[in-house]
């Protein structure tokens, strides 16, 4: 009998701010959720938006990470497995079901917030916790020679 396999990849923005809650063992856990934009052509050739929302939950170290540094409107790139919850409704009496991702591994996409938040791919350290930031670099202060041509060796990376 083969076994089942589940992985989901999305990259999407957050729709509403994170939400994180203990579980009554402890447990932490992170809930949002994504939206998946998707642009494609009808039969006419009309150009058609479509979104799909996606809900999402981070357990652990993961979703409080999330929960720091992400916001409603930001980018984030995401892995992890499908999860099917059932439960009874306890105003209807009737069963209800949810397919959310459980997040295994994550990036978040943009750059530098307004609102004074950093983070950037991996990075996981706030502005100003003693991780010392390298000035960031821009295409001007690149020298060039007297031809306006860039010296490879010159470039700080």
């Amino acid at each position: 009998m083969a076994r089942g396999f589940s992985k989901a990849i999305i990259c999407g923005n957050l729709t509403r701010d994170p939400e994180m809650r203990a579980t009554p063992s402890g447990a932490q856990v992170c809930s949002f959720s994504v939206a998946v934009n998707r642009t494609y052509k009808d039969a006419s050739g009309a150009t058609v938006e479509s979104v799909s929302y996606i809900d999402c939950s981070a357990w652990g170290k993961t979703g409080e990470t999330i929960n720091r540094y992400m916001k409603k409107g930001r980018g984030i790139l995401l892995s992890g497995r499908l999860e099917q919850r059932s439960w009874e409704d306890k105003t209807t009496g009737g069963k209800r079901s949810r397919v959310e991702i459980v997040v295994d591994d994550f990036n978040f996409l943009g750059g530098n917030s307004s609102d004074g938040d950093s983070y950037a791919g991996g990075s996981q350290a706030k502005a100003g916790e003693g991780v010392d930031a390298e000035p960031e670099v821009v295409p001007d202060d690149i020298p060039a020679d007297e031809e306006g041509e860039v010296k490879l060796d010159d470039i700080p990376f």
